[in-house]
């Protein structure tokens, strides 16, 4: 085994970090950081039969999280279809963490907000976590994350859920109110120095400062949309005190917010501290974790409010009474459950009939980028069948015909390049490997049409 290359720490990183690791762990914590880093995924439990290779007991299990494994080497992930029809998400192992919060905190029929949600590992944990009655909303800043949130999270296929590219700030102007909110804020990084050198290199005293700052603004907006009796999920990449437990305790001074425990098992190797849960990379095996639960306060009356309860009372009739861009397509035949159509711009959406205000209000105040099930586009007089529809969990196997595709087939299918299809019917087929959904072609015979999205195609 040869020697490891130990990394250059930040300078002032060690004055500020050594006393929360602890000066008797600190050389085993250092040594750690120059380790190679552990690969992990999740697997979509809708696609569990097709997810042998990642649950045949020959894979680790990830204690926290039940859908978790432990990959014994790195594979090329981009060359693996069953990968790109959503099978499963490469997602770092400490990171599932949330789904600990989720299980003991948050009702599975919850309204969610994921804050900070780009490229969506947690994100598509909670939208596995949540029932068909459940929602989420999950949020990116920055325009070009926002654009890679929405391939993530189309391809795990979940109905139930709305992607939006806004400041934390704007959610403020919502009338509608989140049960759980998961704030994963921007950090200085310090978790990922194992894994990524730029990270080292920008990180500095000041980043930290800006970052607490930067932290608390975007705090103070989730706490203004969380409702009473709601639970923030608040979590960083980084180990100093400052962007951890002092926000905690800054929520419990200042917004009066109850700081909640999480149960964990003996044998996770998790360090509790007085307001948070850390993964400590010579400790266990993942990357850099911070994770803390606390609850607004119940007694908070606001008269924009609904109960749950209240929001699912309205009948159907109203809602559609209500829709001005209601349209008439039989999604009954495509997708199972109760969904309504809504059009924006030449674009069906299948939105659950009890989600519908929660859609449209932050349709009207919000920049959302996709919402529900994107079943159609209209070009001309043919609807074109999209990409959401082909790898949402609700949709009907059958009612397009299907071709199954081998792997060269479905190499090229997904590099966006031309197949032949010569035993299958003319017009839309959706192609599948493994019996996995990949998307749509429009066989015309001597060619098919490649309906792969352009952006998702791969390119190497």
């Amino acid at each position: 085994m040869g020697n490891k290359e130990e990394i250059i720490l930040p300078k002032g990183f060690e004055e500020m970090v050594r006393g929360v690791i602890g000066n008797d762990q600190w050389d085993a914590f250092v040594g750690a950081l120059s380790d190679e880093p552990s690969v992990s995924v999740r697997i979509n439990a809708q696609c569990i039969m097709h997810n042998a290779q990642l649950d045949n007991g020959q894979q680790a299990a990830v204690k926290w999280c039940e859908w978790g494994r432990y990959l014994a080497e790195r594979p090329k992930f981009t060359y693996d279809p069953t990968f790109h029809a959503g099978a499963y998400y490469v997602q770092e192992a400490s990171s599932m963490f949330v789904w600990q919060a989720l299980e003991q905190y948050v009702e599975k029929d919850a309204v969610v907000l994921d804050m900070c949600a780009a490229p969506g590992g947690k994100s598509t944990a909670i939208a596995q976590y949540l029932s068909k009655d459940g929602f989420l909303v999950s949020n990116e800043y920055v325009s070009q994350r926002a654009h890679v949130l929405v391939e993530n999270i189309t391809k795990w296929g979940a109905p139930n859920c709305l992607v939006t590219n806004n400041a934390p700030r704007h959610f403020e102007k919502l009338k509608v109110k989140f049960d759980a909110i998961l704030v994963d804020a921007p950090c200085s990084g310090e978790g990922m120095f194992r894994k990524d050198e730029r990270a080292r290199e920008e990180w500095s005293p000041a980043n930290v400062e800006m970052c607490v700052e930067r932290q608390r603004e975007i705090l103070e907006s989730a706490w203004e949309v969380l409702t009473p009796g709601g639970v923030l999920i608040y979590s960083t990449c980084t180990f100093n005190s400052h962007e951890n437990e002092e926000q905690v305790q800054w929520l419990i001074d200042e917004m009066g917010a109850e700081y909640l425990p999480i149960k964990i098992g003996e044998d996770w190797m998790i360090t509790e501290t007085e307001r948070g849960y850390r993964f400590l990379p010579h400790k266990t095996r993942g990357e850099g974790l911070f994770l803390a639960v606390v609850r607004k306060p119940r007694q908070i009356t606001d008269d924009r409010l609904q109960s749950k309860s209240e929001k699912r009372g309205k009948n159907k009739k109203s809602i559609v009474n209500n829709q001005r861009s209601m349209v008439d397509v039989r999604v009954a035949d495509l997708l199972e459950g109760d969904f309504v159509v809504m059009e924006c711009e030449g674009r069906y959406h299948a939105v659950q009939n009890s989600r519908v205000d929660l859609v449209t209000e932050c349709r009207k105040m919000l920049n959302v980028l996709a919402f529900g099930v994107q079943i159609f586009e209209q070009k001309g007089k043919d609807l074109i069948p999209q990409a959401s529809l082909a790898m949402s969990q609700a949709y009907k196997r059958g009612a397009y015909p299907e071709v199954e595709l081998s792997y060269e087939e479905a190499i090229s299918f997904l590099r966006k390049e031309a197949i032949l299809l010569a035993d299958a019917p003319r017009g839309f087929v959706l192609v599948t490997y493994n019996g996995l959904p990949l998307g749509w072609v429009k066989n015309i015979g001597n060619r098919c049409n490649n309906l792969y999205p352009e952006f998702w195609r791969i390119r190497n």
